[in-house]
């Protein structure tokens, strides 16, 4: 019969005392609190794991359980089988323990004060960007009195080692330049420029480097928190985790990635893509090392195809060279201190941005719903976006979500169609991301979907 071992977690910083309500909910086994709960709290203790299995992750994840417990100065966390990778000589470590409770902070305050109080109408979009902006607040993400200064870098989990030292290459040439770094917290093209980025900090002896994590429960369990993470928020769904993303930068680096950056690559542009939004300065890079030309050459001919010109000059397109994209972005900073002065629109977040409920509103990536998505050239483009978006979005499910995994393994591969043209340009680069190996970390990959041509 196997040990059960236990740790006791006291909290150093935040949310160090709850309601009795609240832990009566994260008591109730039962309860969807409790289960995101344990569900996000594995994630974050298991940091480091090389596998994005969900089906291995599962196994691993059933003898884990974790208890809220009552004290007179505050609450405990007893984590019952944790992953012993996140203790150093029986202590944890200390950015694991602060991100535990970024996530009991994170799941209440969403589950009790947006999703269940009623307090906005998540089906509109003044609503949705005004939740979005309490989650962030509640998390003490936005910060009032700096100056623009936040670059989120998007990418693949799974990369190359040497496409993992250029996203470290540009961190590091960010952070020389007093910029600090937000990326969705996993591993591969999310660790890599806060590895940099910590570097050069520590070099200009800047002490106040911001190194943002913004994830989401369903994608949480198989790209875990880097340790690097000093601010962690966790929103309910992809949607609001994209809005937090546009609203928070100042800037966005693109690197080499899976079906997931082609997904945040095509909401920014169909935000961008937003008649409303033409006027607003917003730097984006498009970047790698020379090995990765091919690919990101493989990423502008679709963009080109499927949302035209007009899309591609959107973003620069900088081939093995991080210091320029660096200069680039601060460049960029100025431009963006400059027009939200002039418009009184406030650094911390980007107000006056239209985000069209289409790239709003949460997407199930069922069969049904990712075979009638419209993917045709007769739609505006910030529309046709929005669709490509959802494509993608349903393939990442597919590939390593819980919900699409177990979906695609009782009804067979999603089904994608369109015009021709679009299809064929979806089909050349789904099969380049194959090819390079960046659908998954680890195991065998098979499609889960097919092109319908």
């Amino acid at each position: 019969m196997a040990t059960t071992h236990y740790e006791l977690i006291h909290p150093k910083t935040h949310l160090r005392v709850l309601s009795r309500y609240e832990i009566q909910m994260l008591k109730d086994v039962s309860s969807e609190s409790h289960e995101l709960v344990r569900r996000c709290c594995y994630a974050v203790l298991s940091a480091g794991s090389q596998s994005d299995n969900y089906l291995d992750l599962e196994t691993e994840f059933r003898d884990f359980n974790i208890r809220v417990e009552q004290e007179d100065r505050g609450i405990i966390l007893n984590l019952i089988n944790p992953p012993q990778s996140a203790f150093v000589d029986g202590e944890i470590i200390r950015g694991v323990r602060e991100q535990l409770f970024s996530v009991l902070r994170d799941v209440l305050y969403a589950q009790e004060s947006i999703l269940k109080a009623h307090r906005f109408d998540l089906n509109r979009s003044e609503d949705i960007t005004n939740a979005v902006f309490h989650l962030l607040r509640n998390a003490n993400l936005l910060k009032p009195d700096r100056r623009p200064d936040l670059v989120i870098c998007w990418g693949g989990h799974s990369i190359p080692r040497h496409e993992y030292q250029y996203t470290k290459d540009v961190g590091y040439q960010l952070g020389l330049r007093g910029l600090n770094v937000g990326t969705g917290c996993g591993p591969g093209a999310m660790k890599g420029p806060m590895k940099g980025c910590t570097i050069a900090h520590a070099k200009q002896h800047n002490r106040e480097g911001r190194y943002i994590g913004i994830t989401e429960p369903g994608i949480i369990a198989s790209e875990a928190p880097n340790p690097i993470v000093n601010e962690l928020v966790i929103l309910p769904d992809i949607e609001k985790r994209l809005e937090a993303f546009m609203r928070m930068a100042h800037g966005i680096v693109i690197f080499p990635g899976g079906p997931g950056t082609a997904e945040e690559l095509l909401y920014l542009l169909g935000v961008l893509s937003h008649p409303d939004n033409q006027a607003i300065p917003f730097p984006v890079v498009v970047t790698g090392p020379a090995e990765s030309e091919a690919y990101l050459r493989d990423l502008d001919n679709f963009i080109a195809t499927t949302l035209g010109d007009e899309a591609r000059q959107r973003y620069e397109l900088i081939i093995d060279d991080a210091a320029a994209v660096a200069r680039y972005m601060k460049t960029g900073m100025t431009a963006v201190e400059e027009y939200r002065c002039s418009n009184n629109d406030a650094f911390f977040f980007n107000w006056a941005l239209t985000i069209a409920e289409d790239f709003q509103l949460p997407f199930d990536p069922t069969h049904e719903a990712m075979a009638s998505l419209n993917l045709s050239k007769a739609l505006p483009h910030h529309q046709l976006a929005a669709n490509l978006r959802r494509a993608f979005s349903g393939i990442v499910a597919g590939n390593v979500k819980a919900s699409g995994v177990l979906r695609v393994q009782e009804h067979g591969p999603y089904q994608l169609q369109g015009d021709e043209e679009i299809m064929t340009g979806m089909d050349t680069l789904l099969s380049a991301m194959v090819d390079h190996g960046r659908m998954k970390i680890s195991g065998g990959y098979e499609p889960c979907y097919e092109i319908v041509k």
